[in-house]
């Protein structure tokens, strides 16, 4: 809660499935309103919505294009209008366009960058004002196993999360004065829509290179991603926090 009883404010992008979903509830059930955005699902956001709610929490979707930063600004004002602050933002939405690099098309680089990258930037670039201002703040940003040991196949995907590390400790260098952390966290591979893909060999292949024997699930991060959150890791900042089993050490 905040310092005038009233539930602190979330801003989750990518909410409406997988990871983000987790977190959304996760923050519902740590007494947070939760913000989010989707591009395209509207049933599956209207899904979490309707989950946080079962939970007793309160949740609010808003279909919102992170790679357009006219959206973005429009966004974060809006919720700050409603809300008055923004306590934590989490940088989670994400694409892929798999390909090897010889063949991949240029679109497909520039629309994973442009998601998981300048999305990331400018939802950070429009909250910061915020941040600053009421003097606290809480960035945590999605990268991936991917964006630290690589992965044949995703050089666009694991240059954005790479990206996204950059992205983490330049930010957290430039706001840590104000008492704004910002870290990351890189889940390996987990069981999402994203991962469904995989044929049975690939996912058989994969387990049997995590030491912990299993791919790991979206409530497996989003504890993570709270606790970052929290008053407890207020000395915490510039750090890549891995959620992976055991695959990257």
């Amino acid at each position: 809660m905040g310092e005038d009883g009233s539930k602190r404010i979330v801003v989750v992008t990518g909410g409406a499935r997988g990871i983000g979903r987790a977190i959304c509830l996760a923050f519902a059930d740590a007494g947070f309103h939760v913000y989010f955005n989707y591009q395209a699902d509207a049933d599956a956001a209207a899904e979490t919505e309707t989950l946080v709610r079962k939970r007793g929490g309160q949740a609010t979707a808003m279909r919102v294009d992170v790679a357009d930063e006219t959206a973005v600004k429009t966004f974060f004002k809006d919720i700050v209008a409603a809300s008055g602050r923004v306590d934590v933002l989490v940088n989670n939405a994400g694409i892929t366009r798999d390909g090897l690099i010889a063949m991949m098309k240029e679109a497909d680089w520039c629309d994973v960058l442009d998601v998981n990258l300048k999305g990331a930037f400018h939802c950070i670039k429009a909250v910061s004002r915020q941040m600053i201002k009421q003097r606290y703040g809480r960035i945590i940003n999605i990268s991936s196993v991917v964006g630290v040991s690589g992965h044949a196949g995703q050089a666009n995907y694991a240059a954005s999360k790479a990206g996204l590390i950059g992205l983490t400790t330049s930010a957290a260098a430039e706001f840590a004065s104000r008492n704004i952390t910002v870290n990351a966290v890189a889940p390996g591979f987990i069981d999402t829509d994203m991962t469904k893909g995989f044929s049975e060999k690939a996912r058989t292949q994969l387990v049997e290179k995590i030491p912990l024997g299993r791919m790991g699930t979206p409530d497996d991060v989003a504890p993570m991603v709270v606790f970052l959150a929290s008053d407890a890791a207020a000395y915490i900042t510039g750090q890549v926090m891995h959620v992976n089993g055991g695959i990257y050490m």
